[in-house]
């Protein structure tokens, strides 16, 4: 069971709630990518989520007609075959899907799981993303019942993304200023419009200050403990123990984080944490490294024929995966999920 069933994801995120951890989701842009993170977790001994964004997807699709759908099934049919050599268990999810990109590729991705669900297969995807960030809020809740609905059809959960992330992912751009920061009233009203679990589960992007890319420490003022305060609101609206946590709450833009701020983000239930800025450069690093090294090799220098030896894609990508794998095994460290792998 490398690839999550429906039932062995709700399991996972259940476990990461109730032990205080976090699920690192790495992006994926090619089969490459995808065996440095399924490395990284099977040498933490730590279950996790792969994920393709819109522009992964278009650049899995080829250059030829870029075409999301295609890019992110194939990737997602060759994880099913190849994630099945990893001892972890592996959800595939899609990451930001904006309004203008639902059509190319979050409902067509739906519809593909459904009919896999008819047949009695499991989903092709665990779980896909809604990022309704750029809408106001009661079209982004609209949506997402729509959207709600039919994944819980497909037995896939859903994340929603209900106020804006700073920085820029996939084109998707929010300033860096006072408004990325969830009120209780927002999520207030998230609870009414997708319910607490009866109307199909869902994964949540609360804002607290993250922002997407690259960036120094102190340069972003992240507040993760405004987490529990969203938990403890909805909490008394709808009559919960005190302490509970309702939402399954999931961390944007961590690149740069302290140890402090994933500390309390994962205290007040955050499940998933994104990593996307900081793997592709410990993919590329080492490529680098590489290239510099042998510059008289990998290029043929006044005439010369180079050195096969070192311009063979498979030697620096074997590189490249490592490094990457290696900051993967981090972040399962970071995020306590070392050694939590499913049984």
């Amino acid at each position: 069971m490398p690839i999550a069933t429906p039932e062995a994801y709700a399991e996972m995120l259940d476990r990461a709630k109730a032990g205080k951890f976090a699920y690192p989701a790495i992006n994926v842009t090619s089969s490459q990518t995808l065996h440095a993170a399924l490395r990284g977790f099977a040498e933490a001994e730590s279950d996790g989520i792969v994920q393709i964004s819109t522009g992964g997807a278009e650049f899995l699709g080829g250059q030829y007609n870029k075409d999301m759908v295609t890019g992110a099934v194939a990737l997602a049919e060759f994880a099913h075959i190849v994630a099945a050599k990893y001892d972890v268990t592996i959800a595939l999810h899609t990451d930001h899907c904006p309004k203008d990109k639902l059509d190319g590729y979050v409902r067509p991705l739906l519809d593909v799981s459904a009919e896999r669900v008819a047949k009695g297969l499991n989903p092709l995807f665990q779980s896909h993303m809604w990022d309704g960030s750029a809408e106001t809020l009661a079209d982004n809740l609209a949506i997402g019942q729509e959207l709600l609905a039919k994944a819980a059809a497909a037995k896939i959960i859903l994340e929603v993304e209900i106020t804006p992330t700073g920085g820029e992912e996939d084109g998707v751009t929010h300033e860096i200023n006072d408004e990325l920061y969830t009120t209780v009233e927002d999520a207030l009203r998230t609870a009414e419009a997708l319910g607490l679990g009866e109307k199909g589960r869902y994964l949540l992007a609360a804002s607290f200050g993250n922002v997407h890319g690259v960036y120094k420490p102190g340069n972003v003022v992240l507040r993760p403990e405004l987490l529990k305060d969203l938990q403890a609101g909805v909490s008394e609206k709808y009559g919960k123990p005190v302490g509970s946590q309702p939402f399954d709450f999931v961390f944007h833009g961590g690149s740069g984080s302290t140890a402090e701020e994933i500390a309390t983000a994962l205290e007040n239930g955050v499940v998933k944490m994104n990593l996307d800025t900081d793997t592709q450069y410990a993919f590329t690093r080492p490529v680098a490294d590489h290239m510099f090294r042998n510059y008289d090799g990998v290029l043929k220098v006044d005439g010369e024929v180079g050195n096969k030896k070192t311009y063979d894609p498979r030697t620096w990508g074997k590189l490249a995966e490592a490094g990457m794998a290696a900051r993967v095994t981090e972040a399962c460290a970071n995020l306590r999920s070392t050694g939590t792998k499913l049984k």
